[in-house]
C-alpha cells in the first residue's frame, strides 16, 4: 500500500491548492463587509485593475461609436484615443480601495446613479460563514496554476454577475481584475462620453495647452 502514498499526497496537495484562493476570498469578503480599506489596498493590484477597467470602459465607448453612422472612421479613431486618455487620467484618482469596496459590496458603484438593475438575487461579495464558500468554489474557473476567476454572486444570471480574477503572487492570492456587469460597463462608458463632450465644449483658450517639446541642447 505504500505505492498509494505518493499519488494520494499529490491529490491532497492539489485539492488544498485549489481551495487556497477561497480563504483569500473569504478574507476579502470580510474586509469588504468591514470597510477595511487598508486590507484591500494591500491585497489588490491596483495597476492591473485600473488598466482593466479602462479597457472595459473604452471598449464600450468605441462599440457605441462604431454604431453611430454620423461618425467618420477618423472621428471614431480620435474618439477612441481621447476616451483612453481621459479614462487613464480618471482611473488614477477614482479607482481606490474605497471604490473596490463599493463595487464588491453590491456589484455596483454608488457614483453611477442610473442603470441599476432590480433583481431578487443578492449581489456583491457576501460570505458570512465558511460553508458559504462552496458555491463560489463550484463557480470558479482556474486559468493555469496561478490564476482563478470567480463569479459574484455565483447563483446569479451571467449578465448580473461581477467576475473577479485572483492571481497567486508568492504565497498569497491577490485581486488583479474586476469584470463589471454589462449594464454597469455601459453606464461607465456613458459617463466617460459625457466627460469628453464637456471637455470639447470648453472654449479653446480654456483647454489645456500641449506641453512644448524641450529645446535640444546646443553642442
Amino acid at each position: 500500500m505504500r505505492w498509494l502514498a505518493v499519488p494520494l499526497a499529490i491529490a491532497l496537495g492539489w485539492i488544498l491548492f485549489t481551495l487556497s484562493p477561497l480563504w483569500s476570498l473569504y478574507d476579502l469578503a470580510q474586509a469588504v463587509r468591514a470597510r477595511d480599506a487598508a486590507y484591500v489596498e494591500n491585497h489588490v493590484n491596483f495597476r492591473t485593475l485600473r488598466l482593466s477597467l479602462v479597457r472595459q470602459t473604452t471598449a464600450a465607448v468605441k462599440a457605441a461609436a462604431d454604431q453611430n453612422p454620423d461618425l467618420a472612421p477618423r472621428e471614431r479613431q480620435q474618439l477612441g484615443e481621447a476616451a483612453t486618455g481621459v479614462a487613464l487620467a480618471l482611473a488614477e484618482t477614482m479607482v481606490t480601495p474605497a471604490t473596490v469596496i463599493d463595487l464588491l459590496d453590491d456589484g455596483w458603484l454608488d457614483k453611477v446613479e442610473q442603470g441599476r438593475r432590480d433583481t431578487t438575487v443578492k449581489a456583491g461579495l457576501r460570505i458570512d460563514r465558511v460553508s458559504a464558500l462552496l458555491p463560489y468554489y463550484l463557480a470558479s474557473e482556474t486559468r493555469g496554476f496561478r490564476t482563478v476567476v470567480i463569479a459574484i454572486p455565483p447563483g446569479a444570471p451571467r449578465q448580473d454577475q461581477t467576475r473577479i480574477r485572483m492571481r497567486l503572487r508568492g504565497w498569497a492570492w491577490r485581486l488583479t481584475d474586476i469584470e463589471v456587469t454589462e449594464t454597469l460597463r455601459q453606464q461607465m462608458a456613458a459617463g466617460l462620453a459625457r466627460t469628453l463632450a464637456k471637455a470639447n465644449q470648453r472654449p479653446r483658450g480654456e483647454r489645456e495647452a500641449p506641453t512644448p517639446a524641450p529645446t535640444p541642447a546646443q553642442p
